[in-house]
């Protein structure tokens, strides 16, 4: 459990490594070269523990490198889901990290990283601000940042302020053989790869944390044995760290002390069983239950049992970021897990993760300009002898009105109810800056129109 010294900072958790793009295949059952269409979600491991760790209630900060265009929206993204994004930073010569991500079948996931010198990987070190360190309670680093030496320079840094200022320190393995040079660059899915370079490098760093979480494979690659016994024994020699190992659908167990001469002679905390769309995020999402129980002082079968739970839900879903539960989810499952092998068609917990995860959570008053009229308009302009096809000139000046309207009324959100019949080009002026706007819809058959809106 976490010591009682440090609970009153205003963040709970900082987030260090990797923060990517994710397009996940919308075709399930296909092969990567055969996918059609992909879905546009944040990634990353430490993209995802952060966003994961704020839906479950606990105030994260993510501290990576983006590249302005792209890392602007991720920024947006992440703290619309209440995701700190002051520590970004941003690089102008790099691109954002990307994956491509397939779901072929329960055994196979497909997945290729794009990350050749992207921007998280060239973190600044002199950029990092050790008061920035000093108002969290818990810094989690992922175990690719540990494989180069500009993101080393980084780790160390951030290691270093928060030994001083008392701040916890956490492990992820998250050992990709690929993003260490072990495999093609198109071997992606390949979770496990000995090597002993990358087993000293690892273990150089053990001693520096004070939580260190893996699966079993990524535990070998650290105590340089395919014995998970023998090679936490060896992550034991070197560090003090309260260690949790992962056991995929049989849950996880816990070793505060002495590795016994049985894994289940552990803390052992059972998992719940699903059925399987999507292993990957699966970690991020048990990290995110882990990290909520143990940065708020729960015993470990409470804190352990929540990332069970946060695995489970979201192997069960598409993507990693969009699927991570929040707190009434996990509560709700948590409560009925017996009862639901299938979370992804239970219509309690899908009705929780639509409300729940809806941005904002309360809607502000709305005050904007409606101007969404096609036939009043084209009447009019018939009756005036004007031409209609300057109507949708029309509507961008409106749009333009009510942008200064709502600067002089003090409105921080400008909101606007366009068509987009008159008002395409209207819309597309308007979009991208975080107003609200409303579209009618027309129903078949009906003499009326109903509104669709959204954020953008």
């Amino acid at each position: 459990m976490l010591n009682n010294n440090n609970q009153h900072r205003p963040l709970d958790l900082i987030c260090l490594g990797r923060v990517a793009v994710d397009l996940y295949a919308e075709q399930i059952g296909s092969r990567l070269e055969d996918v059609a269409s992909f879905a546009k979600y944040l990634g990353g491991s430490s993209g995802n523990m952060a966003y994961g760790t704020a839906r479950l209630g606990l105030k994260s900060a993510m501290l990576a490198s983006r590249r302005r265009a792209d890392g602007q929206l991720r920024a947006r993204r992440a703290g619309a889901g209440g995701v700190d994004t002051t520590a970004l930073q941003t690089d102008p010569e790099r691109h954002t990290g990307l994956v491509l991500l397939a779901l072929k079948d329960r055994e196979s996931f497909p997945l290729l990283f794009y990350r050749r010198d992207c921007a998280d990987m060239a973190i600044d070190a002199d950029a990092i601000d050790p008061e920035f360190i000093a108002r969290a309670k818990a810094l989690a680093i992922t175990g690719t940042h540990l494989s180069t030496d500009t993101t080393r320079r980084a780790c160390r840094k951030a290691l270093d302020a928060a030994a001083h200022y008392g701040v916890k320190r956490v492990l992820d393995i998250d050992y990709r053989p690929v993003l260490w040079g072990l495999t093609n660059p198109g071997d992606g899915e390949t979770r496990f790869i000995a090597d002993d370079k990358v087993t000293t490098d690892l273990q150089r760093w053990l001693p520096d944390f004070d939580l260190i979480v893996g699966t079993e494979e990524e535990f070998h690659i650290a105590g340089g044995s395919t014995d998970t016994l023998a090679a936490l024994r060896v992550v034991r020699e070197v560090s003090e760290a309260t260690l949790v190992c992962k056991l995929g659908p049989m849950g996880c167990v816990v070793f505060e002390g002495a590795i016994p001469d049985r894994i289940e002679d552990g803390i052992l905390v059972k998992g719940v069983q699903v059925e399987v769309l999507n292993v990957l995020g699966a970690g991020d999402a048990f990290m995110s239950g882990l990290l909520r129980g143990w940065l708020r002082n729960e015993p470990w079968q409470a804190s352990a049992g929540y990332a069970n739970a946060c695995g489970a839900l979201v192997v069960s879903r598409h993507g990693c970021a969009p699927a991570m539960p929040t707190e009434d989810e996990l509560f709700d499952y948590l409560e009925r897990r017996d009862e639901v092998p299938r979370p992804d068609i239970d219509q309690h917990l899908n009705h929780l993760h639509r409300v729940t995860t809806r941005m904002p959570v309360q809607w502000p008053e709305v005050l904007g300009l409606a101007f969404d009229h096609r036939r009043q308009l084209t009447d009019m302009a018939r009756e005036e002898y004007a031409d209609s096809a300057r109507l949708p000139a029309l509507k961008k000046l409106l749009v333009t009105a009510a942008e200064e309207g709502a600067k002089l009324g003090g409105i921080s959100t400008p909101a606007i109810l366009v068509d987009d019949v008159l008002g395409q080009d209207a819309l597309n002026q308007a979009s991208g800056k975080g107003w609200w706007i409303g579209r009618p819809v027309e129903l078949q058959a009906h003499a009326r129109c109903v509104s669709s809106m959204a954020m953008i």
